[in-house]
């Protein structure tokens, strides 16, 4: 029987722990892939995972944080590199957004991952990460989309099912569950879509400011 860690977020980021961030383009957001250390600022990105970084490392300095999303990636992809940019990293704790690819690869090149695919995928790449890693906590992201820019209506409806995929994996993984997709519903009470996103998929800077603070007050509580 497998054993699930138990959520305390009092506790759910160490001193010393490895921080992992993993997805496609909204978590690569222009990092540089050539530096494989930790912490540093060109390996994190532009977006919200150099915000949570820059954050918690001027809270816990000993911490080694990593992002290793890659523009593009489907969840498909992302099972395939499980080895080398997740479990070889061992980090205490990994942070997974994934799902707009593979509705939006569907919708423009036939190339997307069917919803029950993506729930058998996503499954699978969180049971052989504990299998090899049985300490380390899940934080799964909620994928986002707003209308506007390459949005269309049908993506809405798919997303709506990716959505609660994730949430029904958090449970049962006992993971933590990062409301994306609400954070974003709530700010459009500000401002339009276009200026959280730039093309509904994508976030600006003010985007990735949401998803961060989201993050942030989620598994940390600040």
């Amino acid at each position: 029987m497998r054993r699930d860690p138990v959520i305390n977020r009092d506790s759910m980021i160490s001193p010393n722990d490895i921080v992992l961030f993993q997805g496609d383009s909204i978590t690569d957001c222009g990092r540089n892939r050539e530096v494989a250390d930790p912490n540093n600022s060109g390996a994190l990105g532009l977006g919200y995972a150099h915000l949570i970084a820059a954050e918690l490392l001027a809270q816990k300095p000993n911490l080694s944080i990593y992002n290793r999303g890659i523009s593009g990636n489907r969840v498909v992809d992302l099972y395939a590199r499980i080895k080398s940019d997740l479990i070889n990293l061992k980090p205490n704790l990994v942070s997974i957004l994934i799902g707009v690819n593979d509705t939006w690869h569907e919708f423009g090149t036939q190339n997307g991952v069917a919803v029950p695919k993506y729930e058998r995928v996503y499954r699978d790449l969180l049971t052989e990460t504990r299998e090899a890693l049985p300490e380390v906590r899940f934080v799964l992201c909620e994928p986002f989309v707003l209308r506007c820019g390459v949005v269309t209506e049908d993506w809405v409806a798919e997303m709506d099912q990716r959505r609660a995929v994730t949430a029904k994996l958090a449970k049962e993984f006992n993971a933590i569950f990062v409301p994306f997709q609400s954070a974003f519903d709530e700010a459009l009470r500000i401002a339009g879509p276009l200026h959280w996103t730039c093309e509904g998929v994508h976030p600006t800077p003010a985007g990735h400011h949401v998803m961060a603070r989201t993050w942030l007050k989620h598994v940390v509580g600040c």
